[in-house]
């Protein structure tokens, strides 16, 4: 893993794979942790983070060739604002069916609940596909106290 930081941003570059995950949570805590965010939100962060590489490394890829995955997370204002950045299969992650959580779990099928996680921890999740890239830019207000 490659990365750099500064006061106003901390930028990871990721191979694809699962192990790397980690070692960036970690860079990831300490770098909210100098700016004082509280850590129900840095939580909130990298489970989200976690999820999104989880499903790019694990499902993104038609090879098992190396691919770079880039992740940068800065302060807008109040506001922690993370770009998730891969050359893997598209994949708009809106455009999933929000799960059935009434369902039994003989019921329900099988997949989505990280994804609905995501879209309930943070106050946005976007994304575009550009120059054969998924964008994926999630934000969440660092003034927040709790999370769902």
């Amino acid at each position: 893993m490659n990365d750099s930081a500064s006061d106003d941003s901390l930028e990871l570059s990721l191979v694809n794979d699962l192990r790397e995950i980690g070692a960036a949570a970690e860079k990831i805590d300490a770098y909210c942790e100098s700016l004082g965010v509280s850590p129900q939100i840095v939580y909130a962060v990298n489970l989200s983070i976690d999820e999104i590489l989880t499903n790019t490394i694990s499902y993104g890829y038609d090879d098992d060739a190396e691919h770079r995955i880039g992740l940068t997370l800065r302060v807008d204002g109040d506001t922690l604002v993370v770009v998730i950045e891969d050359d893997g299969r598209p994949f708009d992650s809106s455009l999933t069916r929000e799960p059935d959580v009434d369902a039994t779990l003989e019921e329900r099928a099988l997949g989505g609940l990280g994804l609905f996680l995501v879209q309930q921890m943070m106050d946005d999740v976007a994304y575009r596909r550009t120059d054969n890239r998924n964008i994926i830019t999630l934000t969440k207000s660092a003034a927040a106290e709790e999370t769902p």
